[in-house]
């Protein structure tokens, strides 16, 4: 490794850093209720905020976890494949992500929600699952073995490996999201869900071209 991309490494990660906390300043000016009396935010009301045991809240909750691990993935493989196409969808998973978690976690602050639970995970979907201790908290996450060979992995091995985590990651995320975007009460959650459906499910569709262009599949 030459010394020009050894330095060039903490820039990048800075820059990712201040990429994750504008996202989030975003998120929460676009959730923010606004002050006037003839426009009030669906969302920001306390009174009308859903249950703790809602779908919207039990969402929003889980779905931040599940985009934490997400973003933390692209950031992995982004510093461990020169490849543009790669780096290209982890920035776009990155910046979608980052952005959708900060206004899901916004939502739960107005509503007056804490942001985590004790609750078994996907309860609010009649889809409880146990975690097993290994880092993957809910289905299709990675487990921490499986973050440990990406780190280690270099090139094309990370590259085919990040598309097959990020595959299952989304594919998990889609059944998550479309249960949401039928059954949540809010139209921020709706909404907020189905455009989660439609973004996945066409990066799916790219990740199966792209695992394919290097002789693997999902």
């Amino acid at each position: 490794m030459t010394s020009s991309v050894r330095s060039s490494r903490p820039m990048m990660l800075a820059g990712g850093v201040v990429l994750l906390l504008a996202a989030g300043l975003v998120a929460l000016m676009l959730v923010r209720p606004s002050s006037s009396a003839g426009s009030p935010s669906a969302a920001g009301s306390a009174a009308t905020a859903p249950s703790d045991t809602s779908v919207d809240v039990g969402f929003a909750r889980d779905m931040s976890i599940h985009h934490q691990q997400a973003v933390e993935m692209s950031f992995i493989v982004r510093d461990r494949t020169s490849d543009e196409a790669v780096r290209r969808l982890a920035y776009d998973i990155i910046n979608t992500q980052a952005n959708q978690r900060g206004m899901m976690l916004g939502w739960l602050e107005m509503w007056g929600r804490a942001k985590s639970s004790s609750a078994v995970p996907m309860k609010w979907m009649n889809h409880s699952f146990t975690p097993r201790g290994d880092g993957s908290l809910m289905p299709g996450m990675a487990t921490d073995t499986e973050l440990d060979e990406l780190r280690a992995a270099k090139g094309r091995a990370a590259e085919v490996l990040y598309l097959k985590l990020m595959t299952s990651h989304h594919q998990a995320g889609v059944e998550m999201a479309a249960a949401a975007a039928t059954s949540a009460d809010t139209d921020e959650i709706r909404n907020l869900a189905a455009g989660m459906v439609r973004g996945q499910q066409s990066e799916m569709a790219l990740m199966a071209d792209m695992l394919k262009e290097r002789g693997s599949k999902a």
